[in-house]
């Protein structure tokens, strides 16, 4: 599944104690309180606080409404071409979420979204590389066109490589070894999910930590496997039970390949 797919920084803007905050909430599943401490007075406030929202979605399959207010209030607030290209890439990206999570199919919203987002963000801007792996969640997941999605995926990699963002790293290294996974390149996925679960871990992004350690126990022979699986559970139960989709691959069964 892809349901995890947030990207980020997953560093603090220097030593700001606001963004410091924020980010130890978000890696937390704390995204409620996280979004308590922005003011949306800001256009990138705003956005910021609509994404939390946003990504809370995903992890929880809860709060759409509380959603949908604060990405209106991004859109009202954003005057720029780069600000209402942000805005546009969130509002693809809910669409996706709710269309993903069979809550209500809003793929033709997220497509014209992303492809709004597209039109305003020039290819080489901060924000391109975000909205690139949004563009490949789309391919791979609405559209099931894998070829499409791993290009824009490694056009997604390249970006944030060249951006230092290493948090966007992390989930373009798990979709890509998704994908190889999938094409039975066994080596090059196990890889890949190594590096994303190596990235989670320095970043202390304990929320996207489970699903990076049962991806790669999808790769590994046992005991490797049982033990990654074990740790997976261990931190879904430290954290509530988020991701809520994580708890279908934390069986114990094995569970079938996924990205």
């Amino acid at each position: 599944m892809a349901h995890s797919a947030m990207s980020g920084n997953g560093t603090t803007a220097g030593d700001d104690p606001l963004q410091t905050a924020v980010w130890r909430l978000r890696s937390r599943a704390c995204w409620s309180d996280a979004a308590a401490l922005l003011l949306p007075d800001t256009p990138a406030a705003a956005l910021q606080r609509a994404s939390l929202l946003v990504e809370r979605c995903l992890y929880t399959e809860q709060g759409w409404e509380e959603a949908e207010d604060a990405l209106r209030t991004a859109e009202a607030l954003a005057h720029s071409d780069d600000e209402r290209g942000a805005a546009a890439c969130e509002r693809g990206y809910l669409a996706y979420a709710a269309t993903l999570l069979a809550v209500r199919d809003r793929a033709d919203e997220a497509r014209a979204a992303l492809g709004r987002a597209a039109a305003l963000i020039p290819p080489g801007a901060p924000q391109r590389a975000l909205l690139d792996f949004r563009r490949g969640l789309l391919a791979q997941n609405l559209t099931r066109s894998p070829q499409a999605a791993r290009a824009a995926y490694r056009r997604a990699h390249a970006g944030a490589t060249a951006q230092s963002d290493p948090l966007l790293l992390s989930f373009t290294w798990r979709h890509l070894a998704g994908l190889a996974l999938r094409d039975g390149e066994l080596a090059e996925a196990r890889h890949g999910f190594a590096e994303s679960l190596r990235i989670r871990e320095e970043l202390g992004y304990l929320v996207g930590t489970a699903p990076a350690l049962v991806s790669l126990a999808d790769t590994e022979t046992e005991p490797e496997a049982s033990r990654l699986r074990e740790e997976a559970r261990r931190l879904f139960r430290l954290l509530g039970g988020v991701p809520t989709w994580l708890a279908r691959q934390l069986t114990p069964a094995p569970p079938a390949a996924t990205a």
